[in-house]
């Protein structure tokens, strides 16, 4: 038997207490607080937006901070109170919160909420990322939208409350699981830093240290326009694609799905449709001419599909080269590159890069046997740094699948008898 199922059977053999959780804390709405309030020191703060981009289920320190004058208007954290985004774009966000474990006092914002109560705080927080307690949030959330769960509401959430020493318990496991979770992934960090210094090496961080290297083992340097052709896709919309059909890329999907190459698409148009559009074919390499920022506008993937793919307007096809497509996806992802680019990026709601701008970035252009050996040494970083199957991220992925499964498992007790 567990230390955990010796404290159930020992403090509380016929259930655990179910409350709500207005009856064992109180729930405050914040107010103010908008992000051009923030300073560079003074008073700790946590904005509602932070939630969901930065924090985790607890932290002692905040990223922001306001000045001592707002901070007297703001509604006031304590040591061990929950914060929750009380407002979000989707019912899955919704409440997502954060367990103040700082000593100071901190304050927050509109659009947040403060739970203060005398239980342990971590333990709050685990079971408020809970499916007990996701379904009784979809119950009270309003909007559509926008969507938005009242403080009101949220004291009628029913809770189970087993004593502090079973909390404290909980906690140390779910925090075990934390810690190997952070462990694998700043193992990751570093395979990822170690790949790119080695992705680098090949390429340079600038275009001296490329032209060094290119004159130092024999290569040709090249204009990209001058080793191949870069034509623009053809425009449509994510309410064109379905889930079978004609293989297609969409822009957005280059940041977000794909990585050096691939052989299957994502999505799927009409076949009448795409006979209209441009189609990349087995061999041809993908690049991204848009999006909301200058960072990663020029990456590219490699396409291996036995079936040509149509290819969003928003993205370039380069076709009619002798290069291996893999090097030049690869390339895509130097410093060198992007450096050159940058300045032929138009920024503004939404960054673009003509192919013209594209075409005059030069590249190493080693034997096509050398090329090989390169793409051979990157692939096996890649895979260890990204594959879904092997490797750290099918790891950490293990790892998430059995702390969610455990969450739900020890989070959910029997409710007490009662006479």
């Amino acid at each position: 038997m567990s230390r955990l199922e010796e404290l159930i059977a020992e403090l509380c053999p016929d259930g655990v207490e179910y409350k709500t959780l207005g009856e064992i804390g109180t729930m405050i709405r914040g107010n103010g607080l908008q992000k051009k309030d923030f300073t560079e020191s003074g008073v700790g703060c946590i904005h509602y937006g932070q939630i969901y981009t930065y924090y985790g289920l607890f932290t002692d320190k905040t990223k922001s901070f306001v000045s001592p004058e707002l901070a007297e208007k703001l509604q006031k954290v304590q040591k061990g109170d929950i914060i929750l985004a009380v407002t979000s774009e989707n019912i899955e966000d919704v409440c997502k919160c954060v367990a103040w474990l700082g000593d100071e006092e901190i304050v927050t914002g509109g659009h947040s909420a403060i739970f203060k109560h005398q239980q342990n705080p971590k333990y709050i927080a685990y079971w408020l990322q809970s499916e007990e307690f996701a379904a009784q949030k979809r119950k009270i959330a309003q909007g559509t939208k926008v969507i938005d769960v009242t403080t009101k509401k949220l004291d009628g959430i029913k809770i189970p409350l087993p004593p502090l020493e079973i909390q404290s318990e909980i906690v140390r496991i779910f925090d075990a699981f934390s810690e190997l979770k952070a462990e694998l992934k700043a193992e990751l960090k570093a395979r990822k830093e170690q790949y790119l210094y080695y992705l680098n090496s090949y390429f340079g961080n600038n275009l001296t240290e490329l032209e060094t290297i290119a004159k130092e083992k024999g290569y040709q340097v090249e204009k990209l326009s001058a080793l191949g052709t870069l034509t623009r896709g053809k425009r449509f919309v994510r309410a064109d694609i379905l889930e079978e059909g004609t293989p297609c890329i969409h822009y957005g999907d280059l940041y977000t799905y794909y990585g050096i190459w691939a052989d299957k698409a994502k999505t799927y148009l009409d076949p009448e449709q795409a006979a209209t559009l441009r189609l990349a074919k087995k061999g041809d390499v993908v690049i991204v001419g848009a999006g909301e920022n200058n960072e990663d506008i020029g990456v590219g993937v490699a396409w291996f599909g036995e079936e040509n793919a149509a290819v969003h307007d928003a993205c370039y096809i380069f076709s009619n080269h002798n290069l291996n497509p893999k090097y030049l996806s690869y390339y895509l992802r130097s410093n060198v590159y992007h450096s050159q680019i940058k300045k032929y990026v138009s920024e503004g709601k939404i960054c673009a890069i003509s192919a013209e701008g594209i075409g005059k970035s030069l590249m190493p252009v080693p034997p096509i046997e050398e090329q090989k050996r390169i793409v051979f040494i990157l692939d096996n970083y890649d895979k260890l740094c990204s594959s879904l199957t092997s490797g750290l991220p099918a790891e950490i992925e293990a790892r998430d699948k059995q702390y969610e499964y455990y969450r739900d498992l020890l989070l959910t007790f029997k409710p007490e008898v009662t006479a």
